[in-house]
C-alpha cells in the first residue's frame, strides 16, 4: 500500500512528482549536509553506479536581510564524457521539497547519466533540502490529532506552521528566506560557483515554476531548458475547474473498459456522492501512531486529500475506481492504508510550506478559485495547505510582479503527459505560451511524472541539450487498467 502526507508538495517530492504518495520529501528536507566533498561512486536504487562528485556553496539565508546566517548549499555533479561539452545542465527538482540528489537515485537516474555524453549534470538540492537542509527538524507529532475534515485540518495545520515558524526563528533560521526568488537567485550563485557562462535547467513541476522565475531574474545566464509538467507563475493553487476536466478525462477513459462503466456509470458522480456522505456524517478510521492506534473521522475532505496524490500518475490513479466503490459500500478500512500513519500525515518541515506561501495566489485568481470550489469534485482540496495556510504568516507573499507572466525567447523543449492529473492541461497551456522558441513532447496516456514515462524522452533530451532541433513530438503508452477492487 501506498501513502499520502497531507502536505500536497510533500507529494510532489524527491524530483519525482508524487512518486508514491509518501513523505519522501519531508524526511528529505530534514537530512544534515554531508561533510564528504569531492569524487566518490554514486549508487542509484537499482543498484546501478556512476562517477560523481559532491560539491557546496554558501549564500546568505536572507539576500534581503544582512544580519542573516549563510548557509551551505549542495549538489552532486556528474561528470561529462564529451570532449567539448556543452553547459552544465542543472536538474530543478519538483516540490517545493524534492531533492535532486534523490531524484538521481530512482527512475530518472538514465537519464542523468545519458545526458552525461554532452555535458556535466548538476543533481541540484535547493535551499531546505537534502545536502542543502539548514532547517531544524520538528518533532514527530504526537497529538491531540484533528479528524480528517477540512475545518480539523486547515485550522491545526495553519496553528503548526505558526509555532514551528516561531520556533524556527528563534533557532536562528531566517524562514523569509525560503522563496522562490531566493532559490532562483541561488541558481544564479550555483551558476557563479561552476565558473560557466551559462547554464541550462532542466526541470519538472515545481522546478518549471522555479526555472520561470530563473528566466526572469537571470536570462542571460540560461542556454537552454528542458521542463515536463509545467506549473505557472501564477498556479501555485490549481483551479478546481481544470481539475474537473480532467476529471471527465479519466472517466473517457475509464468508459472504453465496459467492466469498468458498468460498476461506474459515471466516475465525477460516485466521487461527489461520496464526498457528501462523509462530509456529512464522517466515518470513523483509525491510523497507527508511535503511541499506539489512534482513531479520527474521515470525512470527504480527507478522501479528496487521498485522491489528489492518486491522480498525478496511472499507476495510482488506476486504483481510484476501487477505493471510491469501496467508501461507496461504506468500507473504509483500505483508506487507512493510504494515510500510513499519523507521523505521515501531519507536521510540517518549513521549506515546502514557506515556498508555497510566498509565491502565492494573486487576489484575482483566489477569487476565480473559491468560486469553483463551491461546485467542483475536489472543491479546494487539490492544492492542500493552499489556498488554506494563506495568511498564516504575514508578510511572506513575493507580490503580483513575481506571478506576472513574461515573453521567454531561450530555446525550450517542453513536455507534457496527457494524463497528468498534477498540473493540469489547460494550465500548462498558458505556460507554453510564454516561450517563443519551443517545441513540445505529448505522451499519451503518460502522467505527471512523464521524463521516465517512455524510452523515446532520453534521446530527444541528449539530442536537445547538445544544441539539436528537436520537432515537436507525440508519444503514446497504453491506457491504464483499472483496478474496481
Amino acid at each position: 500500500m501506498t501513502h499520502i502526507s497531507l502536505n500536497r508538495r510533500t507529494l510532489l517530492a524527491a524530483g519525482l512528482a508524487v512518486p508514491a504518495l509518501g513523505l519522501a520529501g519531508r524526511a528529505l528536507a530534514q537530512t544534515p549536509p554531508s561533510p564528504l566533498t569531492g569524487p566518490f561512486t554514486f549508487t542509484a536504487r537499482s543498484g546501478e553506479t556512476a562517477p560523481a562528485e559532491r560539491g557546496f556553496f554558501d549564500v546568505p539565508e536572507d539576500r534581503n536581510d544582512p544580519r542573516s546566517r549563510r548557509i551551505r548549499l549542495g549538489y552532486i555533479r556528474f561528470p561529462t564524457t564529451a570532449p567539448n561539452p556543452g553547459p552544465p545542465i542543472v536538474y530543478l527538482a519538483g516540490g517545493p521539497g524534492g531533492s535532486g540528489a534523490d531524484a538521481a537515485t530512482g527512475p530518472r537516474f538514465p537519464i542523468f547519466t545519458a545526458l552525461t555524453a554532452v555535458a556535466d549534470v548538476i543533481a541540484f538540492d535547493q535551499r531546505g533540502t537534502g545536502l542543502s537542509a539548514h532547517i531544524p527538524a520538528r518533532p514527530d507529532p504526537t497529538g491531540p490529532f484533528p479528524d480528517l475534515t477540512r475545518a480539523g485540518l486547515t485550522g491545526y495545520y495553519r496553528e503548526d506552521i505558526q509555532k514551528a515558524w516561531i520556533d524556527w526563528t528563534r533557532s536562528g533560521v531566517a524562514m523569509a528566506g525560503y522563496t522562490t526568488e531566493q532559490n532562483a537567485d541561488d541558481i544564479e550563485d550555483l551558476r557563479r560557483h561552476l565558473g560557466v557562462d551559462r547554464i541550462n535547467l532542466w526541470g519538472i513541476s515545481y522546478g518549471t515554476h522555479l526555472a520561470l522565475s530563473v528566466l526572469k531574474r537571470h536570462p542571460d545566464s540560461i542556454g537552454r531548458v528542458v521542463l515536463a509538467s509545467l506549473e505557472g507563475q501564477d498556479q501555485t493553487v490549481k483551479r478546481p475547474a481544470h481539475i474537473d476536466a480532467f476529471l471527465d478525462r479519466v472517466d473517457a477513459v475509464l468508459g472504453q473498459d465496459p467492466v469498468a462503466r458498468a460498476a461506474i456509470p459515471d466516475l465525477p458522480a460516485l466521487m461527489r456522492r461520496v464526498h457528501a456522505r462523509l462530509d456529512a456524517d464522517p466515518a470513523p478510521i483509525t491510523l497507527a501512531s508511535p503511541t499506539g492506534p489512534v482513531t479520527l473521522k474521515l470525512g470527504g475532505f480527507g478522501v479528496q486529500l487521498i485522491t489528489a496524490a492518486m491522480v498525478a500518475n496511472p499507476p495510482t490513479l488506476a486504483r481510484l475506481p476501487g477505493l471510491y466503490l469501496a467508501l461507496d459500500a461504506g468500507q473504509t478500512d483500505g483508506a487507512a492504508g493510504y494515510f500510513g500513519g499519523v507521523t505521515r500525515v501531519f507536521g510540517v518541515s518549513g521549506m515546502n510550506e514557506a515556498m508555497d506561501m510566498a509565491s502565492g495566489i494573486s487576489p484575482a485568481r483566489l477569487a476565480l478559485v473559491e468560486q469553483e470550489a463551491r461546485t467542483a469534485v475536489m472543491g479546494d482540496a487539490h492544492n492542500y495547505p493552499m489556498p488554506h495556510l494563506l495568511g498564516s504568516i504575514p508578510g511572506l507573499d513575493l507580490g503580483e510582479d513575481f506571478r506576472r507572466p513574461i515573453t521567454i525567447d531561450t530555446p525550450a523543449l517542453l513536455l507534457t503527459g496527457l494524463l497528468d492529473g498534477r498540473t493540469p492541461l489547460e494550465e500548462q497551456a498558458e505556460v507554453i505560451d510564454q516561450f517563443r522558441a519551443r517545441s513540445q513532447i505529448h505522451v499519451e496516456n503518460a502522467g505527471h511524472n512523464v521524463f521516465e514515462s517512455h524510452p523515446e524522452i532520453a534521446p530527444l533530451l541528449v539530442r536537445f541539450f547538445a544544441g539539436e532541433a528537436v520537432p515537436d513530438t507525440h508519444l503514446s503508452l497504453p491506457s491504464p487498467t483499472f483496478v474496481m477492487s
